[in-house]
């Protein structure tokens, strides 16, 4: 045996450790020679067939043993799957908000089918791209409303009707309120119990009484001509909640009120009305101003100007978490035509008007006087009234200025058009009429 093979023999005082013997004198081939011959090695022509995945299992063998720690590997892990919970929870989550919300609003069938019915009688819509929407507020004082009054087996009046003018270039919006004691011709209508009332010539607001949202449009479009393309019926619970959502509107009264009827009492001053408040001060009548109905509707104007003010300024379109009490208060509130009954189509709706001014967002009353045979109920004035029915059948913008020497507290009742031009001025070269009237920059407490 060669000096090497005897060499290779364990420490006197311990075992035999191979490790040893390389430190020594360095590897062996597979026969047992010191540092091999060039065939066993590979040689100047480079390593042997198999060296390189025998130096691969090497090299991963040798690796250090924290290169990929157990408690990193963990943290990343784990940080993915909450990362995943998160995202899955946030979608639940929003996906059961626009489910909630979508679901709270209520759907007008009857008036749909109703409309359709009568559909030959309708008037043609003229400017493409326009949209008119018949605004309600239903004065029922069934359910949650029933402290504003007695119940009367569920049947409701229009306390307040509004026709919202949106023009095909979406650069202004127009609200006209309609005076709920004016002398109009009702047609015949379905009622709730399946029968039919019969046409006459009474008070606007008993068309809703009658035959509801349908009666109520069809007596509308029979008066000025216009097309309603979409219509929504606001309560009064629905009305405090929206208030209440943005933290009240700020109103300033020149006399105290003391309104039982109304449910409201406060001293003058600047005073930051809550739900309950507000609903007090837009329906209250006899206890601010000359007591009419056309004073009313001036004092709810401005009152609704403010409330779009304060939406707009505060920034609650952009902040979610002050939106949502908003569109969840508005929704509650709702009932709509099928056109407007899911939360994506009113978003597009309220999409399209973002970017409209808020001195553009203009309120203005239908030319009224007192009804010739009672004092205590309104006709149109003419030809004014068929003038401004012309211009928003046509898309053509209706200028409003402000009321001559009128404040919050008593404002002056609407006032006919500054120019008297004929049914035909609309579309005439004469210069367009204006009309007495707010709009929702207007301050309360700065006029």
């Amino acid at each position: 045996m060669d000096a090497d093979v005897t060499d290779s023999a364990g420490r006197p005082d311990g075992p035999h450790r191979p490790d040893d013997d390389e430190e020594r004198d360095g590897p062996r081939s597979s026969s047992g020679a010191a540092g091999g011959s060039p065939a066993a090695s590979g040689g100047a022509d480079g390593p042997a067939p198999g060296a390189g995945a025998g130096a691969g299992t090497a090299a991963w063998a040798d690796r250090p043993k924290d290169a990929f720690p157990r408690r990193e590997r963990h943290w990343v892990r784990w940080t993915a799957l909450a990362a995943a919970f998160v995202v899955l929870v946030a979608a639940g989550v929003g996906w059961w908000l626009y489910r909630r919300l979508d679901g709270n609003i209520r759907t007008d069938d009857d008036a749909a089918a109703e409309l359709r019915a009568y559909e030959k009688e309708r008037p043609t819509a003229i400017a493409s791209g326009a949209q008119n929407i018949l605004l309600i507020g239903s004065d029922s004082r069934a359910g949650d409303n029933a402290e504003y009054g007695r119940d009367d087996h569920g049947r409701q009046r229009s306390d307040t009707t509004i026709l919202l003018h949106l023009p095909a270039d979406r650069k202004s919006a127009t609200a006209v309120s309609v005076p709920r004691d004016l002398m109009a011709d009702v047609p015949a209508c379905h009622t709730a119990d399946g029968g039919t009332s019969r046409e006459q010539f009474a008070q606007f607001n008993w068309a809703f009484q009658y035959g509801g949202a349908a009666c109520t449009i069809r007596t509308l479009e029979k008066m000025t001509g216009i097309r309603v393309d979409h219509h929504m019926i606001v309560d009064f619970s629905g009305f405090k909640d929206m208030v209440d959502a943005v933290d009240g509107v700020d109103v300033c009264l020149r006399e105290p009120i003391d309104d039982k009827a109304a449910h409201l009492r406060l001293p003058a001053g600047r005073h930051r009305l809550d739900g309950e408040q507000a609903l007090g001060y837009v329906r209250a009548r006899k206890s601010l101003g000359d007591g009419s109905d056309t004073d009313r509707m001036d004092r709810q104007q401005k009152f609704l100007g403010a409330l779009v003010n304060k939406v707009q300024s505060n920034g609650v379109l952009l902040n979610p978490t002050k939106l949502y009490p908003v569109l969840d208060a508005a929704t509650k509130s709702l009932t709509t035509d099928p056109g407007l009954d899911s939360l994506r189509d009113l978003y597009d709706l309220v999409r399209g008007m973002r970017n409209v001014p808020t001195d553009k967002v203009q309120f203005l009353t239908v030319p009224r006087k007192p009804y010739s045979l009672n004092a205590n109920r309104d006709e149109l004035v003419e030809p004014d009234a068929t003038r401004l029915f012309a211009q928003l059948r046509q898309d053509v913008p209706v200028e409003v200025v402000p009321a001559d020497g009128g404040d919050t507290a008593t404002p002056t009742p609407a006032a006919s058009p500054s120019t008297a031009a004929s049914p035909s001025a609309a579309s005439s070269a004469s210069p367009a009429p204006t009309y007495s009237g707010t709009n929702a920059a207007e301050d309360l407490c700065k006029r």
